[in-house]
């Protein structure tokens, strides 16, 4: 069962009184502001990021980067429009003290970064991150010749003890528990002496879309990587060593979280319009356009962005979310509110995520009056009449955006601590005040 959560200030969740009908210009997403931010730091030349998502995640990663070494301007664009960081690659440097907070990106992308400082790097963060899995990034950065202390718990904190250079080449890794274990390793890959092959050994591998995501970013910035999908061994990733160019990068509206906003027009038979969605993109949260379809809703994408409308029905869905594992708590919630039972599949590892999302959503839906119960890997969900009353949220982001989906139909729900939806989606309730204030 997830832990018990310290009391907080509770934010009553706006209760729609109609159809949704808004415009919410989304702000970008977290996946690819970090990882351009890796990719600049590692570049040879000074890159920027156009329209980068300013979160707690992001800011973790930023001021991390600048720890050892890294200078990340703040302004706007080379062209005088627009928010914009101007990132200016230097000598990675130790010592230094990163703080991941509960960030799985930060955790996982920087310790192969910190391999190529010169001098140790600390790593930290919050309580919950000393629980969530390292052990893939330590085992593979050891085997590569780096030196780790970590007092054998393969979790944080732990230092690396960098020494300018890391060899690279063939390693293991089982991935089971979080593709980011892949994609960290690629994303420094290039920097290393004789570059690396990731060979995944587990027999799942989550959340595959991120590893796509990861794949053409490097390829943009000029890295060489053989996959699986361009004709390369099955399970294998080869990054070929060679400097990366500095890029000007604008980063794509975060359309995971854009899904509240779409759930919102689902469950209230309404509209909403999010500017900029992209027509190609390896973001997970695309495949909201699918899923929710299938529960009832109908979208069109345009030049202008996707519009998205409810039908005035939610229907349960029986779905593998094994690729898009951070849509399962906000599908849970619309799937509490639909007119037929639902099964969600392939997510166990949700249960290492920033608290374990399948007890979780199992006890507060629950506690609503809800009929969840967790199976091997997933939820099955049995449509009830819910009630008010609180909805824990342990410090996750996405836990909070649920709580808020189901307010809309359900009276007298309030979210404890909504803040901490300033992880990836910062003004989070300004932005859903706004939106219902727009019906």
């Amino acid at each position: 069962m997830a832990p018990t959560p310290a009391p907080t200030a509770l934010w009553p969740a706006p209760h729609a009184s109609g159809a949704v009908d808004a415009t919410v210009h989304v702000p970008g997403s977290k996946s690819v502001t970090n990882r351009a931010l890796v990719l600049a730091a590692l570049a040879s030349e000074p890159g920027w990021l156009r329209r980068p998502l300013r979160s707690r995640d992001t800011l973790l990663m930023a001021d991390a980067l600048r720890a050892m070494g890294i200078e990340i301007e703040e302004g706007v664009g080379p062209d005088g429009t627009g928010e914009a960081w101007r990132v200016l690659p230097a000598g990675l440097r130790g010592p230094a003290t990163v703080d991941v907070g509960n960030a799985g990106t930060v955790m996982r992308f920087l310790p192969p970064v910190a391999t190529l400082a010169d001098g140790p790097v600390h790593f930290d963060g919050d309580p919950r991150s000393y629980e969530r899995p390292l052990h893939g990034v330590i085992d593979a950065l050891r085997a590569l010749g780096a030196r780790i202390d970590d007092d054998g718990r393969g979790a944080l904190p732990l230092t690396v003890h960098g020494v300018g250079a890391l060899d690279g080449g063939p390693v293991e890794v089982d991935a089971s528990s979080s593709s980011q274990f892949v994609s960290a390793l690629l994303l420094s890959g290039p920097r290393f002496n004789q570059g690396v092959e990731v060979r995944h050994t587990g027999s799942t591998l989550p959340s595959l879309p991120h590893i796509r995501m990861t794949v053409d970013m490097l390829r943009a910035v000029g890295a060489q990587v053989d996959t699986p999908e361009s004709g390369g061994e099955p399970g294998v990733w080869r990054v070929t060593p060679g400097a990366l160019l500095g890029r000007d990068l604008t980063v794509e509206p975060d359309l995971s979280n854009a899904q509240p906003f779409l759930a919102a027009a689902l469950v209230t038979g309404g509209r909403v319009v999010v500017p900029d969605w992209p027509a190609r993109t390896t973001q997970p949260g695309d495949r909201l356009r699918e899923i929710f379809t299938e529960m009832g809703g109908s979208c069109r994408l345009t030049d202008y962005g996707l519009e998205f409308t409810g039908s005035g029905s939610v229907h349960g869905i029986d779905v593998d979310l094994g690729d898009v594992g951070e849509l399962t708590p906000g599908i849970a919630a619309v799937a509490a509110l639909a007119d037929s039972p639902s099964t969600l599949r392939g997510v166990a590892h949700l249960r290492l995520h920033e608290t374990d999302r399948l007890a979780a959503l199992t006890k507060e839906i629950n506690e609503l009056g809800g009929d969840v119960t967790e199976t091997a890997d997933g939820l099955h969900i049995r449509p009830r009449p819910l009630h008010g009353g609180v909805f824990h949220t342990y410090e996750d982001h996405r836990m909070a955006t649920a709580g808020a989906i189901i307010g809309l139909a359900v009276e007298g729900v309030r979210i404890e601590n909504v803040a901490t939806t300033a992880k990836t989606l910062p003004d989070f309730p300004d932005l859903w005040t706004a939106m219902l204030g727009a019906a």
